[in-house]
């Protein structure tokens, strides 16, 4: 157990991923000037949580394996997968679910009884930026936390 409470690249990727979702909280409240506290939950949205969870284990594992290691490439194999996916199949789900969310509202202008479908989740995926964001916030994040410690 003392082992993995003192594994620093474990709780680098771990509190990279925690920062990333409440900069979510922060970023949502300076552009909407309202909390909205489902952020720190949700998928999607600036900047991506799970790029900065990958890149900051990746980061982690090149600085404690060395960037020729097995460790340090698997790593790198993970992030580049979670991040195309991000920005490819979970991006596309939003926007599918987006436009039947549109579908259902004009449904329901049609038909005032029988059953009202609940709307889907849209923010699913991230945007280029989003996971660019993500990305450098785990690496800056992963940096810092070996040089401090």
């Amino acid at each position: 157990m003392a082992d993995l409470l003192s594994n620093q690249v474990l709780w680098t990727a771990i509190l990279a991923s925690v920062l990333a979702q409440l900069l979510k909280l922060f970023i949502y409240y300076l552009v909407e000037h309202r909390w909205e506290w489902e952020r720190l939950a949700e998928t999607g949205g600036m900047p991506s949580s799970h790029s900065a969870t990958v890149s900051a284990l990746a980061t982690g594992v090149g600085l404690t394996s060395g960037l020729q290691s097995p460790l340090f490439a698997i790593s790198i194999v993970l992030a580049i997968i979670v991040m195309y996916d991000a920005t490819g199949i979970r991006r596309a789900a939003g926007l599918h679910a987006e436009r039947l969310n549109e579908l259902i509202t004009e449904f329901r202008k049609l038909v005032e009884q029988g059953p009202q479908p609940e709307p889907l989740k849209e923010l699913l995926g991230h945007t280029y930026l989003e996971v660019g964001v993500g990305a450098a916030l785990g690496i800056a994040f992963a940096l810092i936390s070996f040089a401090l410690l």
